[in-house]
């Protein structure tokens, strides 16, 4: 099989994934969990992060390996495709930490969930959306 397909296929499905576990988190999340559910939703984001080396692994790789050659790539949606996708890899810090040390101790501890946890999930979901209509521009030819 062509690596070309390999590499955007698993780029393809690493994003889909992210989105289904940002949505997942976001789904989960309420003002107060028990920290079992805290342990549930850290293992989600260990996915969602497992998801998005994935996809910047087969990204870059289809950036300077197998891709459509270097002219395709010099297109500004790409760089604000990349540029969205660093800040979501930025945002996402905040929530990893946070659910690594609230999901220690005792599972049936209640925890009070921080507002800005939740916010910052949406928000990772909200910019990540823009990301699969970026790329549809770039494969349209649509640059700015």
């Amino acid at each position: 099989m062509n690596a070309y397909i390999v590499f955007k296929y698993l780029h393809l499905v690493s994003v889909i994934t992210m989105i289904a576990c940002l949505t997942a988190e976001l789904a989960i999340l309420q003002p107060v969990l028990l920290r079992n559910q805290i342990k549930r939703i850290a293992r989600v984001d260990s996915i969602y992060g497992l998801a998005a080396i994935v996809a910047v692994g087969a990204g870059l790789t289809l950036w300077f390996g197998v891709g459509k050659g270097a002219e395709y790539y010099r297109n500004p949606v790409l760089h604000l495709k990349v540029g969205l996708v660093i800040i979501v890899g930025l945002i996402s810090i905040i929530p990893t930490i946070y659910f690594i040390k609230q999901s220690k101790g005792n599972g049936e501890d209640q925890i009070a969930l921080a507002p800005r946890i939740r916010k910052l999930v949406a928000l990772q979901l909200i910019i990540l959306a823009i990301v699969p209509l970026l790329a549809t521009m770039m494969a349209s030819g649509i640059r700015f």
